[in-house]
């Protein structure tokens, strides 16, 4: 049948927010839909027959995808499954490369479908290498494609995955403007559809860490209302997730803790580790901001680390995992070993996000204050206001303007104090 019904299957699933499992609920496994959208297998007239009622389209529609593409059909097969298997041995970097290849093989045979989800396959690997600007670039190319206009699922993935783009690179505001258009697009989907969840996700992500707490809460409450009793576990775990940060950040921290131990019951490490990795990340990241120093903050402290060691991650990853470990060595009080940590971290800070920087500057300073090193601390904490003004993070350059003020206030009482006693 050729892999142009594939993807063209994969496209349809897409445009109407559907995962693999919610496509073949009850009936068919993700793997099984999985198979059929890499052309690894074949359908059936009964399959047919069914997907097309599950994707609302009349069963010729999908035989008439059965014409292979125009360009060799193995190779672009081929160049596919490759990337694929990389991203699943999470060899990013090959996975890029292999998902050009089937992009270009594509884009010759006028296959414009599989040509803009390869693209975008090849933009998410650029993302966990951490190379935002070539994702940004290619993510706004496809955004300005005729597709992404005649298509509002494919405009709400690229404005979401722009909105995150950005969030990582610091600059806060463009990724609350592309998350807001991505919400605003969801209203031409239907309700539940997991697109509507990854925008408002985004979103709020944005808004939160700008320091828009209560726009960022309003928002949590609308993305919640999009789960109901048949949305799939894993789904629901990260909706929960959102809100428990947010609810942290609020300093709601009974409404936090409920909804992060909602998010731990549903999110397993046996489905996605990955997931489970960044989820505890998050959740330690999350208490430690509120102060919240205990025995299960430390437990996600471990989880994340773990994790991390087995799925590898990137540079950013480890060293925002190495500086969640540094606030909590901050807040229980081992300030020689915090300092120690965050100077490792500082030194590598151009990897980190704008305000993520920031914040590691913010605590090596207060670190170096809380060591008796005034002077050395100042240095740090203006560098902080810096990184946070240019991040468009408000809340934060007043916490690094309130240290500063901390410092010069406690070093002109001494110096008063010091002029007095020679006076005497």
């Amino acid at each position: 049948m050729g892999n142009g019904f594939g993807e063209k299957l994969r496209a349809e699933r897409l445009e109407r927010g559907l995962t693999q499992a919610e496509l073949g609920k009850d009936l068919y496994s993700p793997s099984y839909i999985s198979l059929l959208e890499t052309g690894r297998r074949e359908p059936t007239a009964e399959v047919i027959e069914e997907l097309a009622r599950r994707l609302e389209l009349a069963p010729k529609a999908l035989e008439a995808w059965s014409q292979p593409i125009s360009v060799s059909d193995a190779e672009y097969v081929l160049a596919g499954l490759y990337a694929r298997q990389a991203w699943d041995l999470r060899d990013y970097p090959l996975a890029a490369s292999h998902a050009a290849t089937a992009a270009q093989i594509a884009l010759e045979g006028k296959n414009t479908s599989a040509w803009w989800n390869m693209t975008y396959m090849q933009a998410e690997c650029l993302i966990k290498q951490g190379n935002w600007k070539e994702c940004q670039k290619i993510m706004e190319h496809l955004l300005e494609h005729p597709m992404a206009t005649e298509s509002v699922g494919l405009a709400v993935r690229a404005r979401q995955m722009l909105a995150g783009i950005c969030q990582g690179q610091g600059q806060l505001s463009t990724a609350v403007d592309h998350a807001l258009e991505a919400v605003k697009l969801c209203s031409q989907l239907p309700n539940g559809s997991t697109l509507i969840i990854g925008a408002h996700r985004a979103l709020i992500g944005s808004l939160a860490e700008s320091g828009r707490l209560d726009e960022a809460w309003k928002y949590c409450q609308d993305m919640n209302d999009q789960v109901d009793e048949h949305s799939m576990s894993q789904l629901a775990g990260e909706v929960a997730w959102v809100i428990g940060n947010v609810a942290f950040m609020r300093h709601d921290y009974p409404e936090g803790i409920k909804y992060h131990e909602r998010a731990a019951r549903m999110l397993s490490p046996a489905n996605d580790i990955e997931l489970w990795a960044r989820f505890n990340k998050a959740s330690a990241a999350v208490r430690l901001s509120s102060g919240i120093v205990e025995p299960e903050t430390l437990t996600s402290i471990e989880r994340a680390e773990l994790a991390l060691s087995i799925v590898g991650g990137n540079k950013t990853d480890h060293l925002e995992v190495a500086f969640i470990r540094a606030r909590w060595l901050y807040l229980t009080g081992d300030i020689v070993a915090a300092v120690e940590k965050l100077r490792e971290i500082h030194a590598e800070r151009g990897a980190l996000a704008k305000h993520t920087a920031g914040e590691v500057s913010l605590l090596l300073g207060k670190s170096l204050k809380a060591a008796g090193e005034s002077d050395e601390a100042l240095v740090y904490l203006k560098e902080a206001q810096k990184a946070f003004s240019a991040a468009g993070a408000q809340d934060r350059v007043q916490q690094a303007l309130d240290a500063v003020l901390e410092i010069n206030l406690a070093q002109q009482r001494a110096a008063k104090a010091d002029k007095a006693a020679k006076a005497g």
